[in-house]
């Protein structure tokens, strides 16, 4: 095993990944930006070096520096987490080359899943179903002859990336010129190539991915799938495991397929294979994610394994825990993304200071954060705060132990998303399983316009604050009559 890696990353995941090393007795080396030179994950590290500047291009995605600082500090081996260089080809090629190890797949590996067509003609040679399309970048003519060919509504895709970014839904022949153009600027604005290729648009899909692991002798195993339906411009919020569609049989269907995925491109270590199920139960490969996902938590809390201490063993070429597929779950789970984010302003980002922050805690609840109160979300780096996971033993009990989390969550001095998940998570559809990726587009009464009471609730937080700290000069000691009124009335705001 490892002696001492570098994480090639910021916040949560960067303090995820550093908690496992610990456990497993692996020092850990951060890095930061000037920005982020106050997070948790540079206190909590072993050693931490600057990376200087702020924006991503000049810290978390500065390769020369990444190496250099390796060498520096004696790092054996690179966990790039995900985002920024996770599924860089390039990175991990250079990473080899200077004989520092990544943890995460081979170069060529990233390369072929990295490229959409690419992984569509490798798919489809491999019998793993894909949604119909093109198998190749088409210009704009030919692409547009090949959809009134297919039949719209058709997606405009981005060849070398995901994410939404380079997305366009297309519904007719004369939107058609527009969209193109459109995703081939947003495609290479994103990934600096701006080639797209066209799908047939699947009209109620929901998203399902199944989470692989692969060793170097050969053996790809499979840990069951997430469900990853509700989403914002195409971006998952709410995540969960198992999913309420998949009965025994699909399960082992699609879990074969994705073992199948990921054995045709030489995979190693953990990845994600990405499907669309539509409303006959046919399912697609979508998209292959080269690296350790966001949602992670929610398998990791039905299965109990640990994901980051998998990919350190299969890096280091020891075995991985388990030598076989997970057969069932243990419980359920369910996770939420909360950003620095306004859904009643399109999602638009809340950049500003976290004067307080409290996580919620009790039973069956685990929050991944990598901020602190005087941590300041910027519009340098993703708005995501926190991801709050919460465990039950059935679905509902799950979403419901969620609710309470959430509404326990205290935090001031930005806009979040706490409030719209909790409607989500209350919504008679979204409890009974009964949703697509269309859930929130076709649920406006999710978003509120309120803004009266929206001041009500900013007003009514700092007179709670007030009283608080009014208590306190008094009384050394709780008063749990306080604490659960603030509570309550905080949850009746939030209604």
């Amino acid at each position: 095993m490892f002696k001492k890696i570098l994480i090639a990353n910021r916040g949560e995941i960067a303090l995820r990944i550093a908690r496992t090393c610990r456990e497993m007795g692996v020092r850990t080396v951060a890095v930061y930006s000037d920005l982020d030179r106050k997070s948790p994950h540079v206190y909590f590290a072993d050693e931490a070096y600057p990376l200087g500047g702020k924006t991503s291009l000049d810290t978390y995605l500065a390769q020369s520096k990444l190496i250099d600082i390796c060498r520096q500090s004696g790092a054996q081996a690179v966990h790039p987490g995900y985002g920024f260089l996770a599924e860089n080809s390039e990175f991990a090629a250079k990473m080899e080359e200077a004989g520092i190890t990544f943890i995460g797949p081979p170069a060529d590996a990233i390369a072929l899943m990295g490229s959409k067509t690419a992984a569509r003609q490798r798919m489809i040679s491999a019998g793993v179903p894909v949604v119909p399309g093109t198998d190749r970048p088409m210009p704009e003519e030919e692409a547009k002859k090949y959809s009134e060919e297919i039949g719209f509504p058709v997606l405009i895709k981005a060849a070398a990336g995901g994410g939404g970014k380079g997305m366009r839904r297309v519904d007719k022949s004369g939107e058609f010129r527009a969209a193109y153009q459109s995703a081939q600027r947003e495609a290479a604005a994103a990934f600096g190539d701006s080639q797209v290729y066209i799908e047939k648009f699947l009209e109620q899909p929901r998203h399902i991915e199944f989470q692989i692991l692969a060793d170097n002798s050969g053996l790809v195993i499979h840990l069951g799938e997430r469900e990853c339906s509700i989403q914002r411009r195409h971006q998952k919020i709410i995540e969960e495991a198992p999913s309420s569609l998949l009965d025994a049989d699909l399960r082992e269907r699609m879990g074969q397929a994705a073992v199948k995925a990921a054995e045709a491109c030489g995979y190693r270590n953990a990845g994600t294979i990405e499907f669309l199920v539509d409303e006959h139960r046919n399912f697609y490969f979508l998209e292959m994610n080269t690296r350790l996902q966001v949602e992670h938590p929610v398998t990791e809390m039905v299965t109990g394994l640990d994901l980051v201490r998998e990919q350190l063993l299969i890096a280091a070429g020891e075995s991985m825990t388990l030598q076989k597929s997970v057969p069932c779950f243990i419980g359920h789970a369910v996770e939420c993304r909360i950003y620095a984010e306004n859904p009643d302003n399109n999602f638009a980002p809340s950049p500003g200071m976290i004067h307080h922050i409290r996580q919620p805690g009790g039973p069956g609840i685990r929050e991944d954060s990598g901020i602190a109160a005087g941590n300041e979300i910027t519009l340098f780096y993703d708005p995501m705060i926190s991801k709050l996971c919460a465990w039950a033993p059935d679905r509902l009990g799950a979403i419901n132990r969620m609710i309470r989390a959430l509404g326990e969550y205290e935090l001031q001095g930005i806009h979040s998303t706490i409030p719209f998940l909790i409607r989500v998570l209350e919504h008679p559809r979204f409890r009974s399983g009964d949703f697509t990726t269309k859930f929130i587009a076709e649920e406006p009464g999710l978003f509120r316009k309120d803004h009266a009471k929206l001041k009500i609730a900013a007003l009514a937080a700092v007179i709670l604050q007030q009283r608080e700290k009014e208590r306190t000069k008094f009384s050394s000691s709780s008063n749990d009559y306080t604490s659960k009124w603030k509570i309550i009335n905080r949850r009746e705001i939030l209604d």
